[in-house]
C-alpha cells in the first residue's frame, strides 16, 4: 500500500494488455483538490506512442498502483498528424470512458 503519491515515481506503467509504456516521472497535482491528475512519463515505448514524445497519462485511466501501475485503457497507438501546418494528435481508438 502506497503511503505517499511520491512513492509511484519510478514505478513501471503497463498496459491492460501488459504492455510496458514507460517509468513514472512525475505527478501531475491539482493542489486544489488534493489529488493526482495525471502521471507523466519523459520516455515512452515507441511501439505504443509515434516519435516517442512525452506523454502526461489522465490518472483516471489508472486500475492498480502496487508494484507496477496498471492502466485499464491507452490507445492502441499514439501518432501525430500534421493538418494544415499543425500537428494534430490522432488516436487509433476511441476515446477513454469517462469514469
Amino acid at each position: 500500500m502506497l503511503v505517499e503519491a511520491t512513492e509511484i515515481l519510478g514505478r513501471q506503467i503497463y498496459t491492460a494488455e501488459g504492455r510496458l509504456l514507460g517509468d513514472v516521472d512525475n505527478l501531475v497535482v491539482d493542489v486544489d483538490a488534493a489529488k493526482i491528475d495525471g502521471l507523466y512519463l519523459a520516455q515512452v515505448n515507441p511501439v505504443l506512442v509515434e516519435d516517442p514524445r512525452p506523454v502526461s497519462v489522465p490518472y483516471r485511466w489508472v486500475s492498480a498502483v502496487n508494484d507496477v501501475v496498471l492502466l485499464k485503457y491507452f490507445p492502441r497507438r499514439v501518432s501525430l498528424k500534421k493538418a494544415g501546418g499543425r500537428a494534430e494528435k490522432s488516436l487509433e481508438t476511441p476515446e477513454a470512458p469517462a469514469s
